[in-house]
């Protein structure tokens, strides 16, 4: 039976993610920014806390880990981290099971050192954290723009039509950034539109797929000549042209 993915909103910006096993009834938390909306989520779906899955160790990320774990006596999986107490460590190449279903631990780096990513190849979704956003990625902190390229490159090799959720609903200010560098790209101004219609109507950017990522996110595409460009970097080395492109929207 396919995954259940229940989304909604956490702080101020922050979304949470529910993700449920119906042939089994287990129920992962992605991250948990608060307590209280994961429980209302919990309350809304009828559904029962049995795993919190964390991405890397932000406080608006983490935050509601410790009650919901004392509520629910539920399993804390996460990276490799002494920022929080997690039942279980995982990385690079490993699977965490959710029921019956799958999830691949991609480890990307760059945000935090500690960021790691689910991807569950089966259902075609993918849980990545502040690691990539739609029409936008991380601010890098802890590593470098070269370990946070590297890290974007794994997520943009996973399928075209895979979906992924992100941490926080920043799409409309990516956007923009976004328009600075690439002003004629026609993908990046389709999706300026629908995004637009979006939010207008109250609903969420998300999922986004890697595919249209691909084309319209200007932090995936800093091995394209005409990104490098727009930024004077024509013939640079690509890691360095990002670190660039996210230099500027680190001052945008």
């Amino acid at each position: 039976m396919p995954a259940q993915i229940h989304l909604f909103t956490c702080l101020s910006d922050n979304y949470g993610v529910l993700l449920h096993d119906p042939a089994t009834g287990a129920t992962a938390s992605i991250d948990a920014p608060d307590a209280a909306p994961v429980e209302a989520a919990l309350q809304a779906t009828g559904w029962t806390l049995t795993d919190i899955l964390v991405t890397h160790h932000h406080s608006d990320h983490t935050a509601g880990v410790a009650p919901l774990k004392r509520k629910y006596n539920c399993r804390v999986v996460g990276p490799n981290s002494d920022k929080f107490h997690a039942d279980e460590t995982v990385g690079e190449g490993q699977t965490v099971k959710i029921g019956q279903l799958s999830a691949r631990v991609l480890e990307t780096p760059g945000h935090t050192l500690d960021h790691i990513a689910y991807v569950l190849d089966a259902d075609g979704i993918a849980f990545v954290g502040d690691t990539l956003f739609s029409i936008g990625c991380g601010r890098v902190i802890e590593g470098s723009a070269a370990q946070m390229w590297a890290s974007l490159l794994k997520l943009r090799a996973l399928p075209d039509d895979m979906k992924f959720y992100c941490g926080h609903e920043y799409t409309q200010a990516n956007i923009k950034f976004a328009l600075t560098i690439e002003p004629d790209n026609e993908a990046l101004l389709a999706r300026a539109r629908q995004v637009e219609a979006l939010r207008a109507a109250g609903k969420p950017t998300l999922p986004a797929t890697i595919g249209a990522e691909k084309q319209a996110n200007c932090f995936l595409r800093a091995d394209i000549p005409a990104v490098a460009a727009a930024v004077g970097m024509a013939g640079r080395p690509a890691a360095e042209v990002f670190a660039e492109v996210r230099a500027r929207k680190n001052r945008f």
